[in-house]
């Protein structure tokens, strides 16, 4: 099934990775890049290899992507996705969980994954402002690389509130790698706060854009 879906994805976008200032290298990474359609999560995992492919997961918002037993099913089974409530939700006892909760463990068992830092899908060509996710699991996996990645087209491919998605050539553009500065061990510089690395991020992903 998953070798189908590629093919169709492929078929109906073009599927094209470029690497720009990063090979293809199976390490530990964290993928992070725009948000305007349900199709980036697969749109990404369609433009990785198949070696990255493996040992790649993306997040899927669980409200979305477990409504309806087809959803669920291919982002089990397909994706192997990383499960995430879009909204914070106390349990019996009062205590909120944290929404990083699923992330973290992924990263602690070695995997990569493919998250979306704007936290939701915008409407704009620009990316929304980052939240703080990235820069919290930067900190809690400093060995982790962190990769940007642009990812072109996809809103005509699936607009906001359409189901049938349009073939329409799409891209998908990686870009050098990023760390929060001053989180090295043997690090000179003070640590880089959170609006600063959220920034300085989301402009790593925008300048993809005309790569």
């Amino acid at each position: 099934m998953s070798l189908f879906l590629l093919g169709l994805v492929r078929l109906l976008t073009g599927a094209q990775a470029r690497w720009h200032g990063c090979p293809p290298k199976a390490e530990q990474r964290i993928y992070f890049a725009n948000h305007q359609s349900h199709a980036d999560l697969v749109m990404i995992w369609a433009a990785l290899p198949a070696e990255l492919r493996g040992i790649t997961r993306p997040i899927a918002a669980k409200d979305y992507w477990t409504k309806s037993p087809f959803k669920k099913w291919i982002t089990t089974e397909v994706f192997n996705a990383v499960y995430v409530e879009r909204e914070r939700k106390a349990d019996e006892s009062g205590a909120f969980s944290d929404p990083l909760a699923p992330l973290m463990e992924a990263l602690a068992n070695g995997d990569s994954i493919i998250i979306f830092p704007e936290g939701t899908r915008g409407n704009e060509e620009l990316p929304q402002r980052f939240k703080s996710g990235l820069y919290n699991l930067a900190l809690k996996f400093p060995h982790v690389v962190l990769i940007p990645a642009w990812i072109n087209n996809i809103q005509r491919l699936l607009p906001k509130g359409e189901v049938v998605p349009v073939p329409v050539l799409c891209s998908v553009t990686f870009g050098a790698p990023l760390h929060v500065l001053g989180s090295e061990p043997d690090a000179t510089v003070p640590l880089e706060d959170h609006a600063a690395f959220a920034e300085r991020s989301r402009n790593a992903v925008i300048a993809l854009r005309e790569v």
